[in-house]
Parts: structure tokens; sequence; C-alpha cells
């Protein structure tokens, strides 16, 4: 990479959108899927390593260090729900969208990713799947929908509905704040899926300006940015499992939410505590 933008004097290629590269069928294989299925293979290849090391009873220090990651993100996942048991059925998704977004962040960041392209078109064989709105959005789309069918399981079709829906005639003030309550539902899913791409298109824009603009010094100038978007890849992976969890956390009732008016001050301290973390995750 670094000797490519050394060498060219034209300006890097840089495109918001994935190029395509073939179909199979009628279905469009971009840059971004085909690293994306490196990516999930890798994964589970960890996944299923790490399994199999626990039950033969070899731990060597990456599989001890993936067990101390998940056992975090657990400890993690129960504070926020609240409820072991649904932190049970939670964490499955959570978990590998956190690691499936961390992995492919750090592969989008190899030397391969960008230079080699493919085609008469010359487009790049490779593109980080973060860096493809589609996906993030996509996953973000799993989210939300797994908050609000959590919410309906536990509150019940009707019960889910009324934390939206009020007469506008007899209580105003709360069908206003219901109104905005389900635009605030959009904007999740957009802050979910424009936040991790935003910053992954970000930082990879940033290394190819930055690998072009110093040529042959870039040997020197690259290393820098490369561990800042190390960093930044995996804080965004982590961002996107700690504001599912928090979203899935605000669509459940409280423990004592029909327990009469002597549970109302904990019921709403305790919701008042379910809105601040998650304004804090997404800050």
């Amino acid at each position: 990479m670094i000797g490519m933008f050394a060498s060219e004097a034209a300006s890097p290629h840089i495109s918001i959108a994935p190029e395509v590269l073939f179909h199979f069928g009628p279905l469009a294989i971009t840059n971004a899927q085909l690293l994306g299925m490196v990516g999930t293979g890798l994964l589970l290849w960890i996944l299923f390593a790490t399994v199999r090391a626990i039950r033969n009873g070899s731990r060597s220090r990456f599989m001890h260090a993936v067990m101390m990651l998940f056992e975090s993100l657990y400890d993690t996942t129960v504070e926020v729900i609240g409820d072991k048991k649904i932190a049970h059925k939670v964490i499955p998704l959570a978990v590998t969208l956190m690691l499936f977004f961390m992995l492919n962040n750090w592969l989008g960041l190899l030397p391969i990713v960008g230079p080699i392209t493919y085609g008469e078109e010359h487009a790049p064989l490779l593109r980080g799947v973060a860096a493809d709105l589609n996906t993030t959005l996509a996953l973000a789309i799993i989210s939300i929908i797994t908050a609000q069918i959590w919410a309906i399981k536990r509150r019940g079709f009707f019960g889910n509905a009324k934390r939206y829906l009020f007469n506008p005639l007899k209580d105003p003030l709360h069908f206003a704040i219901g109104l905005l309550e389900i635009i605030a539902e959009f904007s999740r899913t957009a802050a979910l899926s424009l936040r991790i791409f935003g910053n992954v298109f970000g930082g990879e824009v940033l290394l190819v300006v930055i690998a072009f603009l110093t040529g042959y010094a870039s040997v020197v100038a690259l290393p820098v940015f490369y561990m800042l978007e190390l960093f930044v890849g995996a804080v965004q992976a982590y961002v996107f499992f700690m504001l599912t969890i928090v979203f899935i956390s605000l669509g459940l009732p409280n423990p004592d939410e029909d327990h009469g008016e002597d549970h109302a001050d904990e019921s709403h301290s305790k919701a008042k505590t379910k809105k601040a973390k998650a304004v804090k995750a997404e800050a």
C-alpha cells in the first residue's frame, strides 16, 4: 500500500458506496461482502476453537483472552438488563454483533484492503464491512427489532403499544411524548448505523489520505494512525454492543411495575436509570 501511494501521482480512489465485483445469480456481491465473508469465517473458527479448547481442558493465552472478554461482556449485559434469564438470551446476539464488527474493523486495516483491484474498472477487491452503510443499517434494524420483540414478549402487544399511543384529547402531553418516542426509535436505528459507519469509513479514508500525502515517509507516519484506528475499531464495536443491550433494556418493564403505588417512586427511579444509561451510551 505504501509503495502504491508513493509511486502514483493520481489521487487515491475513495468511494462511499461499495463496488459490485460480480453477480451470483440475481445477488450482487460487493467488495465489502467479500471481506465480510472472510471475517465471518474467521470469527466462527475462533468461537468453535474456543469451545473445543474448553471441552478438551486446554486453554492457550488467546483462548483465555476470548473467555475473559466474553465474561466481561456477560457481566455488563446482566448489569444493564437487570435480569439474568433475559441476559442469557440477549447476550448471544449482542456479543456476536460486537465481535463481528471488531474483527472486521481490524481486517479492514490490513494493507491488502484497498490496493488490490478487480475487473476492468479496477475496483478495490476488499473493503471494510462497517464502511458499507448497507451492512451497518441492516444490523442496526435487527437490533431495534429485537428490542421491540422483547418489549412485546414482556409487556404484550397492546402493553408495548401503550408506550407510544395515547388519546390526544384526554392526554395531549403524553400523546406528543408518544410521537417523539416513535421518532426516537427511528433515530436510534440511524444512530446505530451511521455512528459505526462514519467512524470506520472516515478512518479508512484518513489512512489512505495520509499514505498518499506522505509518500515514502508513510512508513513512519502510518503506524501511529494504524494504532489509533485499531483502538477506534474496538471502541465502535463496543458502543454498538452497549447500545443494543441498552435499547433492549429500555423496552423491558420494571419487576415491580404492576405492584401498586407503593413502588411507583422506585419504578420511576429505575426508569430514569435506564434512560441515563441510554443517553450515556449514545454519547
